[in-house]
């Protein structure tokens, strides 16, 4: 069963997010209120923390920086990122979906 956070639509998945900027590493913190958190060290100036959290996600599930895009929230701590031409759902996620409750 797919989490709330996650959908998948065609090849691509959508994966809804909740960002901290300015943390004190990069890093994947569970789920919360139905979105996947996740903690960046890059501030939320001049989109530098959005630019950060395309190379963080595709670093973290394998992905080209291309295939990451977001989709919805550019100024906004809530986001809607789109994993483009990805198939079957990365070995991260997968991973996280099992061992994280929805919560």
């Amino acid at each position: 069963m797919t989490p709330n956070w996650l959908r998948q639509d065609g090849r691509d998945w959508i994966v809804r997010l909740r960002v901290q900027p300015r943390s004190g590493r990069d890093s994947v913190g569970g789920v919360l209120d139905g979105r996947l958190r996740i903690r960046i060290t890059a501030p939320p100036v001049d989109g530098k923390a959005n630019l950060h959290l395309q190379r963080f996600l595709a670093d973290w599930l394998g992905l080209a920086r291309r295939q990451v895009q977001i989709e919805q929230g550019e100024s906004a701590r809530d986001k809607r990122v789109r994993l483009e031409d990805v198939g079957e759902l990365p070995l991260a996620l997968r991973d996280l979906m099992t061992s994280e409750p929805d919560r």
